[in-house]
């Protein structure tokens, strides 16, 4: 039957399909080191704790500077400019170093969900094998019996 010639061994299967590699490997492998210093502050920055280490920061520093000893005081209330300053240079130096990591990341995604796909599209194929061949031996197994009915008759 046709059949038979639709049927791919697995040794076609596997020189038709790449074989399946790390990405995330493949990923930092060709990260400059750049590149690592972005992507380790971006998931640094992106925590609760720095999250909290800059809010303990802030209150400390306004309260010192609203309630602590005026002779001690180095940055007075209201104007609190040193603050400012420092606050808005750690924004400005963290918001486009934050935005690289984020490409990194989406990049490092988009890897991902490729290989996926590659790997969903080689199972699908393997998957489609294997029924072809269960249904080629299902026919197989129908002629026998009719072999063996005739021969009982």
């Amino acid at each position: 039957m046709n059949l038979r010639n639709k049927i791919e061994t697995f040794e076609e299967l596997r020189e038709k399909f790449s074989p399946i590699k790390n990405v995330n490997e493949v990923h930092r492998e060709k990260m400059s080191s750049l590149e690592r210093v972005a992507l380790f502050i971006t998931r640094r920055v992106g925590t609760m704790g720095f999250f909290f280490t800059i809010s303990t920061w802030t209150i400390l520093w306004l309260s010192w500077n609203i309630f602590g000893p005026k002779d001690l005081r180095f940055d007075p209330y209201p104007a609190f400019v040193l603050w400012l300053i420092i606050s808005n240079l750690i924004q400005l130096h963290l918001m486009p170093l934050i935005m690289v990591g984020q490409n990194l990341q989406g990049k490092h995604a988009e890897l991902r969900s490729e290989r996926d796909f590659a790997t969903n599209k080689k199972a699908e194929k393997e998957i489609e094998t294997i029924i072809l061949r269960l249904e080629r031996q299902e026919e197989l197994i129908e002629e026998l019996h009719k072999k063996i009915d005739n021969i009982k008759k």
